[in-house]
């Protein structure tokens, strides 16, 4: 791998096939290096919101004036992207793909409690 080029790889774990465990490859790159594609899927896109809730919220704001990190809201953003990841894994396993690449992650806002994490990505079969 050339030394600029920087890769960022999820493995899900799939079901297993002839007694070996298989992994889903995910990866932010538009190729797997040293697999050549075989077939395109389609785009496919895994979604989740969540909802904070007051609590978290005032914590999280006492944290921002005093400083430091707010540690409910970044284990809730780690729940919400598994859960979208997942659900992108799924969709992919559905259609027999063997990697997702070109994988985006994005977040929003939705009304003032809620959070969307959107993750989205080409389902491709590799040779």
């Amino acid at each position: 791998m050339a030394p600029s080029t920087v890769v960022v790889q999820w493995y899900a774990k799939r079901r297993p096939r002839r007694g070996m465990e298989e992994r889903m490859i995910i990866t932010t790159t538009h190729d797997v290096q040293g697999r050549s594609i075989q077939e395109y899927l389609g785009i496919i896109v895994g979604e989740t919101i969540v909802a904070t809730n007051i609590f978290r919220d005032v914590m999280a704001g006492l944290r921002d004036i005093v400083g430091g990190r707010s540690g409910a809201y970044e284990q809730k953003m780690q729940e919400a992207r598994d859960t979208a990841m997942r659900e992108m894994v799924a969709k992919a396993e559905a259609l027999g793909a063997s990697a997702v690449i070109g994988v985006d992650i994005d977040y929003e806002t939705v009304g003032n409690n809620m959070m969307m994490v959107s993750v989205s990505g080409t389902a491709v079969k590799l040779a």
